[in-house]
């Protein structure tokens, strides 16, 4: 049974499951981390070869070098490269939010087995862009203002925990001092975060997806609120769409099982 993380020279992840089994690759949301999949990692590590990244510039994966910018294009053909390091050809992967949208991508270019994607990017109208991109970037701001020392604190009360996972989780109160503090932490130093959202303030997916794709949304997502679903719906007819009812943006927190039996029957 595979059952270490390891630090790539280029991104950090964890590895779970058994060699040979069908490769799954799991892509976290911006500003946030690995971790993101832990709920599910016991489950999938029995059939799955499983591989959860820090996508680069958060977690513990550095950032693509100045020059280079965080377009779906170089997104993809990075995603491209670390399966070939890693030793996998054409996995499954399931995606959140910003790792939605990019298994999305890669999806539509043909270079894996089948995509779940939670919550994805990529779907909003003239309006909802804004109102989701504000609340991200005040998310962002209030993390790297607060000292660590507070969110550490504030972590550690239940009400503290409430306030701070309010925009992603339908329940924060779920997780406990220590997720909290590490998802603060992660959103506090990734380098990545304004690069990329500046690149998410234009990206519109609008591409074709020729392989087996499940799109599902959170009915309480505040992020990317759930009426984007009916957009991702009328763009892509061919995919399986399904609502995550009770849960977030981050549904894989919120309601484990549901989204497990979804991967399962996604991933054949």
């Amino acid at each position: 049974m595979w059952h270490h993380a390891a630090v790539h020279p280029d991104l950090a992840y964890t590895r779970r499951g058994t060699p040979g089994a069908p490769p799954l690759v799991l892509l976290h949301g911006i500003g946030h981390r690995r971790q993101a999949w832990d709920p599910l990692l016991d489950d999938l590590a029995r059939d799955y070869d499983v591989i959860a990244p820090d996508l680069s510039g958060f977690g513990e994966s550095p950032a693509f070098a100045g020059g280079v910018r965080y377009s779906m294009e170089n997104a993809c053909e990075h995603m491209l490269d670390q399966f070939e390091r890693w030793g996998v050809a054409k996995p499954h992967v399931v995606g959140n939010s910003l790792g939605g949208a990019i298994a999305l991508e890669l999806g539509s270019r043909g270079l894996v087995s089948s995509v779940t994607a939670l919550s994805p990017a990529g779907f909003f109208g003239p309006v909802n862009r804004f109102q989701a991109l504000v609340p991200l970037l005040l998310m962002r701001l209030s993390a790297l203002l607060t000292p660590a020392r507070l969110l550490q604190r504030l972590a550690a009360d239940l009400r503290g925990r409430r306030a701070i996972g309010a925009i992603l989780y339908a329940r924060p109160e779920r997780h406990d001092a220590d997720h909290t503090y590490g998802d603060s932490l992660a959103l506090k130093h990734a380098t990545a975060f304004e690069r990329t959202a500046r690149e998410g303030v234009t990206y519109r997916f609008a591409s074709q997806v020729p392989v087996p794709t499940t799109v599902a949304w959170g009915t309480k997502d505040r992020l990317l609120p759930y009426a984007q679903a009916a957009v991702a719906k009328s763009r892509l007819p061919q995919a399986r769409h399904e609502p995550l009812p009770g849960c977030g943006h981050v549904p894989m927190a919120d309601d484990p099982e549901l989204v497990l039996r979804l991967i399962r029957q996604t991933a054949v």
